[in-house]
């Protein structure tokens, strides 16, 4: 794909990523928006310079920031999972390097525990477009990649961030290599009190004087987080045409989790803690042929969660009231071909084998489980350009759980140029897809449903995609209509026993429109680049009443927004740049029947950003320092109920190139 350069006398080569160059000139380039391999997906790929303004956060950060995509959010550095199009956290599908993420567990991905710094490329492809990865992402599938650049330009690379409630960040990155191998070390170690003030809403005293009621301002207690990990990578390509990989990613976490603001109990009372480690190794080989492609693909991951709740018990002292211990163990392996054949035609066949290994634990009340899941899947897709107007792609994906074949999961896009030799391409698709329940859903004590159906989804997209240069200038803007209807839903839902357990509710029916337009290019010494992104999402359930008075039919699911929206702008002049960012949510509801008399539902909130920096040189080693002001207007907002967020905060990032 051809890529856009527009890189102004001390803007960064790759936003902030790999180095600092005070580069002259300006091209612009068109990119292939019109491909037989992409006919009818909606797919965003974000460029370097967003991930290079945000590589200090989160990728929970990054996807709330500058996607359609909705995180909730449940506190600073707390779990953080995915809203796409309208769905439930599970229905986001997560790849890095080719290899699944997701927990077979809960079935879903804690984005607050990426850092956008191991990312060097970053993908959603959107609703069915997931199909070409995998099946069961329902809202749709983030692709994480980390690539290789065989220049070599940046050997060592050391960024420091220091921010506001004793945030600590660093970051250092080792290169070496040449044209034949490299290897690529990065090390990352983040840290905060995350002891922020806020007005506690969710407690308060009735004033005698003025019968107001009166929220206290209390700080952020039992909240500290830290993480540190590694990334190796090693590239080796023994002919031009052949490349080897390993690629090595191992992280731990420690996170306290404070207790909801509604919480007045004592202080050493329900005390949370919990702690993720990881390890995910991949090794591939690719080969390149003038037509054809192979891959051969195994990979690893493993996962150990340690969550401790304890409680302050009278002549016994603190005791952990819950101690569960969760191993998880999946293997994976794929084997691709492509091949392009003459009148614009190609297919592609691949072929996935999967196992999953669960241990589950509460050594405090003896439950758990132990289960293991094989999955198999086959993928056939065919692929056909008609004189460079119309592209044709058919997708068939057939599922084997635990030797038991799903039904086929059919695709059918389409894009076609509307008028020859411009770029205003019409797109759409139509399509089928399963998710399977997690393990969770079938084997947790107590509350686990074995007779579980597979949630099934049929869906359907329409768009335009149109890109414009004009006089050094780029333009491109995106607009998309789905509908996809959900049949049995799985939705956690209190028993008659006392405790939670899963059920399938019939039906429920997601509809929105996403639109994404940039523009960017230099208007003389000025270099410059807009982006913004807005979702009309209406997530609707219509399942079954659970009896007479189940208000839930026909109403929005709980912390969905129906309008959301962001934009970015960044401005370059010689060795300054200033970046601004603003984050938009309407009204969320935290209960099933969107009563608007509600205390407790989430108004709207309008989050603003401001960053500014400085590239300089000394000698050979290159320096940038930016300053960064969160929450600029210090508003006060929650993403989910309890949970409270910081208000205004500050962030100061140095970074050193050599």
């Amino acid at each position: 794909m051809a890529t856009l350069c527009m890189i102004s006398p001390g803007i960064l080569a790759q936003g902030m990523r790999d180095s600092i160059f005070h580069i002259r000139g300006v091209e612009v380039n068109a990119e292939r928006i019109f491909e037989k391999e992409k006919a009818g997906m909606k797919e965003s790929v974000l460029d370097t310079l967003v991930l290079g303004e945000k590589m200090t956060l989160s990728l929970s950060d990054l996807l709330s920031e500058n996607t359609p995509v909705f995180i909730r959010n449940h506190g600073r550095g707390a779990l953080a999972t995915a809203s796409f199009r309208g769905t439930a956290p599970s229905h986001t599908q997560v790849k890095w390097n080719g290899i699944d993420i997701n927990t077979p567990m809960a079935g879903m991905v804690d984005f607050s525990l990426i850092p956008v710094y191991v990312i060097d490329e970053l993908s959603l492809k959107h609703g069915s477009a997931s199909i070409a990865e995998r099946s069961g992402g329902i809202g749709g599938a983030i692709q994480i990649q980390n690539i290789v650049n065989w220049d070599n330009q940046t050997p060592f690379k050391y960024i420091q961030g220091i921010g506001s409630y004793g945030t600590l960040d660093e970051f250092a990155r080792f290169k070496v290599g040449n044209d034949r191998i490299q290897a690529s070390t990065r090390i990352y170690y983040n840290y905060s009190r995350n002891d922020f003030q806020f007005v506690n809403r969710g407690i308060g005293t009735l004033d005698p004087l003025t019968g107001q009621v009166v929220h206290p301002r209390e700080t952020n207690q039992n909240a500290a987080f830290s993480r540190y990990g590694i990334l190796q990578e090693v590239y080796y390509r023994p002919r031009t045409n052949q490349i080897l990989s390993l690629k090595y990613w191992g992280q731990f976490a420690d996170r306290s989790i404070p207790r909801p603001t509604s919480y007045e109990g004592a202080d050493y009372s329900n005390l949370n803690n919990q702690q993720d480690t990881d390890h995910r190794v991949v090794a591939d080989w690719k080969y390149y042929g003038s037509r054809d492609k192979l891959l051969l693909r195994s990979g690893y991951s493993g996962k150990e969660l340690n969550y401790v709740q304890k409680n302050q018990v009278p002549g016994l002292g603190i005791i952990p009231s819950i101690q569960s211990v969760s191993q998880q163990r999946s293997l994976f392996n794929t084997l691709s071909y492509t091949r392009d054949f003459e009148m614009d035609l190609a297919i592609e066949v691949s072929l996935d084998m999967n196992l999953h290994q669960v241990s589950s634990r509460d050594s405090v009340s003896g439950a758990g489980y132990d289960q293991r899941r094989s999955e198999g899947s086959l993928f056939m897709a065919i692929r056909k350009g008609f004189a460079g107007r119309l592209n044709l792609n058919l997708m068939v994906r057939q599922d084997l759980v635990d030797g038991r074949r799903t039904p086929l999961i059919p695709y059918l896009g389409m894009d076609y140029r509307i008028l020859k030799g411009i770029d205003l391409i019409l797109k759409g698709n139509v399509s089928r897809n399963f998710h399977q329940p997690g393990l969770n859903d079938l084997y947790w004590v107590p509350g686990g449903n074995p007779a579980l159906l597979p949630e099934e989804g049929l869906s359907m997209e329409a768009g335009l995609e149109y890109q414009l240069l004009f006089a050094g200038q780029r333009l491109i803007t995106e607009v998309t209509a789905y509908r996809s209807e959900i049949q049995n839903w799985i939705l956690w839902i209190p028993s008659y026993m006392g405790f939670w357990e899963p059920k399938n509710i019939r039906r429920v029916l997601s509809t929105g429109v996403e639109y994404y337009t940039r523009l960017q290019g230099r208007l003389g010494p000025l270099g410059y680049r807009v982006a913004g992104t807005y979702g009309y999402t209406k997530s609707v359930n219509y399942g079954d009443p659970a009896d007479g008075n189940d208000e839930s039919y026909g109403k929005q699911l709980v912390y969905i927004p129906l309008h959301s929206g962001n934009l970015m702008m960044h401005l370059s002049w010689g060795k300054w740049s200033v970046t601004y960012q603003y984050n938009a949510f309407s009204e969320r509801y935290t209960t099933t029947s969107n009563d608007p008399t509600q205390r407790i539902r989430f108004y709207p909130y309008f989050m603003n950003d401001v960053a500014a920096g400085r590239v300089f040189r000394i000698k050979k080693v290159a320096f940038s320092t930016e300053l960064k002001i969160n929450n600029l207007f210090n508003e006060s907002y929650h993403s989910i109920l309890y949970r409270p967020m910081p208000g205004r905060n500050f962030y100061l990032v140095i970074m050193m190139t050599i």
